[in-house]
């Protein structure tokens, strides 16, 4: 006769659905599919009703047809999920349904009735823990042989004993399939730590962001427009007085205040953007609109940087030339930009005012923003008076950054 074998002793992995949404659901794991289990699980009881025998309401019929109840209800529990059911109690219903398996092959005639031996084996290994699982998949094929063997009841005659001795085989299945399920959940529960950790550093990157651009928003507008209102109330005092000379005065004062603080708002606006030019086309067109043409020089073989080296390179020597202009008025400037292998070097040098210095809002960002900023890219950043050369009297700032 031709028997039957389970093709597989637990879950299998069904194809997926299209539009279906792939991540798992909570406390399942992908490629576990419950409604494959019950499937495989019915099919295995309704070919053992059909095949088993004998079946009915008195004497050998109706102790078969008790353990197929029996080894039936073992067979469904496999479908209750894991969490519902204490270690210990699917010890003793795992245990029962081994005893229950061999005791139908004693007790029937004919029929499917191993095939619960080995899908409770199979799952036995799934469900137990390696020790446990080993030593009652023995147990089972042990006593599935043993009946067999010494014919301990009625029997199939055509059964072999040495098909017994396999039915603890598919623990095997079973031990394989739960060590795939612990590497998928802990796999999982890596992915969710990752994610937890990329969102938690894409939030501290968000707020980092959010206080660069506060702070050069301020940089612009604030000291800007402090300039602008002080000349707009030294101009509204000066209307009482009848001095229309000073008024206009004050009132030049403020529209060149104002056309100062566009410009600065143009460049802090490039050099925020994310698609705004490379360093070099930046700070070259900086260097032009600030009235200082032919002032850059660039030495080194000259390269690509990352983005936030640019905005910050720009916003210093933003700040540098605002400066230069504010406390130096008519002094030229030169802006050095240097590349070697191991850093970058931007160097802003004017020289003394040649005309009179117009007193105002102070700097825009300072030395303390300029330091905050080069430190996030890990560089230095030194200003302070020129005392020898040419340049003496005038004012530099430098900064280095790696890389």
């Amino acid at each position: 006769m031709r028997y039957l074998l389970p093709v597989s002793a637990t879950e299998s992995i069904p194809p997926p659905t299209p539009g279906a949404d792939p991540r798992p659901a909570p406390g399942r794991v992908p490629g576990q599919d419950p409604r494959v289990q019950w499937g495989l699980s019915l099919a295995v009881v309704v070919v053992g009703a059909l095949t088993i025998r004998p079946m009915g309401l008195g004497g050998q019929g109706l102790a078969v047809a008790v353990l197929f109840v029996l080894n039936s209800a073992a067979l469904l529990a496999r479908g209750v999920p894991e969490h519902r059911v204490p270690p210990r109690v699917a010890l003793a219903w795992l245990t029962s349904g081994i005893v229950a398996a061999a005791a139908l092959l004693g007790a029937s005639d004919s029929g499917t009735g191993y095939l619960f031996a080995y899908f409770v084996a199979g799952h036995i290994g799934y469900r137990l823990e390696t020790g446990r699982a080993l030593t009652l998949a023995v147990t089972c094929s042990l006593l599935c042989a043993g009946v067999l063997y010494f014919h301990l009841g009625p029997g199939d005659p055509e059964l072999p004993w040495v098909l017994g001795l396999t039915t603890g085989a598919p623990v095997v299945v079973g031990i394989l399939n739960r060590t795939q399920r612990q590497a998928v959940r802990s796999a999982l529960s890596a992915a969710e730590s990752a994610e937890r950790a990329a969102s938690a550093e894409a939030r501290t990157a968000v707020l980092t962001e959010r206080g660069r651009i506060a702070r050069d928003v301020h940089d612009v507008l604030a000291h800007s427009l402090a300039g602008i209102n002080m000349q707009l109330e030294l101009a509204d005092a000066l209307l009482d007085t009848g001095d229309l000379e000073k008024v206009r005065e004050a009132t030049t004062k403020a529209h060149g205040l104002v056309k100062e603080s566009l410009k600065q708002a143009q460049w802090t606006v490039h050099a925020l953007r994310e698609d705004a030019l490379p360093l070099l086309e930046s700070l070259t067109a900086m260097v032009e609109s600030s009235g200082h043409r032919d002032a850059l020089t660039v030495t080194g073989t000259v390269r690509e940087v990352p983005a936030q080296v640019t905005q910050n390179l720009l916003r210093i020597a933003q700040e540098a030339l605002t400066n230069a202009a504010r406390h130096a008025p008519g002094g030229k400037a030169e802006v050095e930009l240097t590349f070697t292998a191991a850093s970058i070097t931007l160097r802003i040098r004017n020289r003394p005012a040649t005309r009179a210095v117009t007193p105002g809002a102070g700097s825009g960002m300072g030395l303390i923003g300029m330091r905050e900023r080069v430190a996030l890219l890990g560089g230095s950043v030194s200003a302070g008076p020129v005392t020898e050369g040419p340049d003496q009297g005038g004012w530099q700032v430098e900064t280095v950054i790696p890389g």
